[in-house]
């Protein structure tokens, strides 16, 4: 066989290889303008050869190439905006830093976030998720007077570490839909996302007390975020207000 018959082979073999690489994903549908279809798992084939490594790349894949019918929140891709929560192989994350196994034998199973009223497809109903994030009014806030733009508005080094572990979170409600508390008592318990954030809103038995320190939040949390652990302090520090001690949340002077 003359040398370039050998190459055309061995590139043949290798693009026979690459398209065996097929990766079967097992999505879950469910259409609004179909009420009477009940919710059902569909199975796409997408060639891991010709696909980014994430399971959003796999997902936009199938949207572009397979079904334009598929339904999925994304925006940034870098694991900044939180657009993509979902839950991929049993875990709340996000499609967009969850990488694909690439072991072909297995599928993988990709839902919306658990517990939540749905949209469509992959899309769920933030809108209580984010109403309870705004009652708390979750934004640094002065006690005093000073007319706006007369002094500037400083902050110790030691009160800015205070929002470390804090500020970070992205609000994907991967913590609070993991939350079993959460899922009992939605309407009034505010879920790990929103207690990282705020204090004189909580002294009430549902807001904060019904935490059960189960630590899924910290668990699933894509950001690596300690959830469980930033309400454990907010306990200690309502307590605090209890007992007449008022907690060192203040801020600097200016």
């Amino acid at each position: 066989m003359s040398r370039v018959l050998r190459v055309r082979a061995v590139h043949t073999t290798a693009v026979r290889d690459a398209e065996a690489r097929l990766k079967t994903f097992s999505v879950y549908r469910w259409n609004p303008d179909k009420p009477e279809e009940k919710p059902y798992m569909q199975k796409y084939k997408v060639d891991l050869n010709s696909c980014g490594p994430m399971v959003l790349d796999a997902l936009i894949k199938i949207k572009n190439e397979i079904d334009p019918t598929l339904t999925f929140r994304r925006s940034c891709r870098e694991g900044i905006c939180g657009s993509c929560a979902m839950n991929i192989g049993g875990t709340n994350t996000l499609a967009c830093i969850s990488k694909i196994d690439t072991n072909t034998s297995t599928s993988c199973d990709v839902y919306p976030l658990p517990h939540m009223y749905i949209v469509k497809d992959l899309v769920p109903d933030l809108n209580n998720f984010y109403n309870q994030y705004r009652s708390i009014q979750p934004w640094l806030q002065r006690d005093s007077t000073e007319k706006v733009g007369s002094e500037q508005y400083l902050q110790s080094i030691e009160d800015r570490k205070k929002l470390d572990g804090l500020y970070e979170c992205i609000l994907c409600a991967c913590c609070s839909t993991s939350c079993p508390s959460y899922w009992w008592n939605g309407d009034k318990y505010l879920g790990p996302a929103v207690l990282m954030q705020r204090l004189e809103k909580l002294k009430d038995p549902f807001s904060v007390f019904r935490c059960h320190t189960i630590m899924n939040c910290t668990r699933t949390c894509p950001k690596g975020l300690n959830p469980g652990k930033a309400i454990a302090e907010i306990k200690k520090m309502l307590a605090s207000v209890q007992y007449g001690k008022t907690p060192n949340v203040g801020t600097a002077s200016p």
